[in-house]
């Protein structure tokens, strides 16, 4: 019988990617949840890395294994018998698309179709949750956010295999677990865009809090793309809520879910690079600074808003830290790291505390 208060109890969880950054605080959260998880992934990609000054190995039983490998991925999840799978494994870095096109769109897209092929094969599972970015629009650098109907499309090879994924998804969802078929076999498939994720336990590359906090360390002064482009700034919390609140009306099968959702930050919380540098800078102290980078590298989107005005009508979900709150939050997060303090217990404390707002809040709903 499930627990109805809490449906991650006892829940078989099948997660890809809980080497990376989503993908560990994920199964951080998840666990604390009661959740039993397998985690899928590569080792983690950067050193230190969250996996790691977290603990995660602790929590979850951790295989490491290539999404490009479909026989040893389907026998890994048929092995588990997984009732939910959220996929977040990928490869995730604009940058690095460019300089690996093959290579981005062998894991993000046949990953992706790898991924459901699998689910396919493996008669647990109810739902999916397939993660892919803010990105997967065609950006036409307006100044209105994306609703979750506008073009797909994807200018870099990042961006277009996310477009692709989504598609990909789709596809499996219409093809093999269409609602009319629901009496003989259903898996929700659910897709989920959101933007710029900051938090605690990043180090990757080409990525703006991490290349801050290195730069910080080593009292040099940061340099900065693009400082004036707009990102949809969010703590990682808050999209990991939508996801699991998406995996649960799946389960409950409302297949009205089996769909795409934005999670994406408040409208003033669409902050330029330039002022998240300064603030970081100012929260860390010790003289930290960042100077314009004049070589703006390849090309990447100038303005990208997101409206998640379907999540917050569908599934109640809204974000709950203002962008300052995200920020002091990551920066706690990292100097007790530096200060050698236990990073489990503190990616814990972090998570019961968001969990905490969240009561405070449904209980003045």
């Amino acid at each position: 019988m499930e627990d109805v208060v809490n449906p991650w109890k006892g829940r078989r969880v099948f997660l890809t990617g809980h080497t990376g950054f989503k993908g560990g605080w994920l199964a951080l959260w998840l666990a604390s949840r009661g959740a039993i998880i397998r985690g899928y992934a590569l080792a983690p990609s950067t050193e230190p890395n969250l996996f790691t000054a977290a603990s995660l190995a602790s929590v979850l039983d951790d295989i490491r294994g290539d999404i490009r490998d479909y026989a040893t991925l389907k026998h890994s999840m048929a092995e588990f018998q997984p009732e939910v799978v959220f996929h977040l494994a990928a490869q995730p870095l604009v940058r690095r698309s460019y300089a690996d096109p093959l290579g981005t769109y062998a894991t993000n897209v046949m990953g992706t179709a790898h991924m459901l092929e699998a689910v396919r094969e493996t008669a647990s599972v109810r739902c999916v949750v397939c993660i892919t970015t803010d990105k997967c629009y065609e950006n036409r650098e307006w100044v209105w956010p994306y609703r979750e109907n506008d073009p797909l499309g994807g200018y870099d090879p990042y961006s277009s295999s996310k477009a692709c994924a989504e598609i990909v998804s789709a596809a499996y969802r219409t093809s093999f677990f269409p609602v009319d078929q629901k009496s003989e076999r259903w898996v929700g498939i659910a897709t989920a865009r959101a933007g710029n994720v900051i938090g605690g336990g990043d180090w990757s590359e080409d990525r703006l809090i991490p290349d801050l906090v290195r730069g910080f360390q080593t009292k040099t002064p940061v340099l900065i793309r693009r400082p004036r482009s707009i990102r949809p700034w969010q703590h990682v919390l808050e999209p990991l809520h939508g996801y699991m609140l998406l995996a649960e009306r799946l389960l409950e099968e409302q297949e009205q879910f089996a769909s795409s959702f934005n999670f994406g930050p408040r409208d003033e919380d669409a902050w330029p690079v330039e002022r998240i540098a300064t603030t970081v800078a100012e929260m860390w102290g010790e003289g930290a600074s960042w100077v314009h980078d004049d070589d703006p590298g390849v090309h990447e989107a100038h303005y990208l808003r997101l409206d998640s005005s379907k999540a917050h009508a569908q599934l109640g979900w809204k974000p709950l830290l203002s962008i300052i709150d995200a920020l002091e939050w990551t920066m706690s997060w990292y100097r007790a790291w530096r200060d050698g303090a236990d990073m489990a217990k503190l990616s814990h404390f972090q998570i019961n505390q968001y969990e905490a707002i969240l009561l405070k809040v449904q209980s003045t709903q």
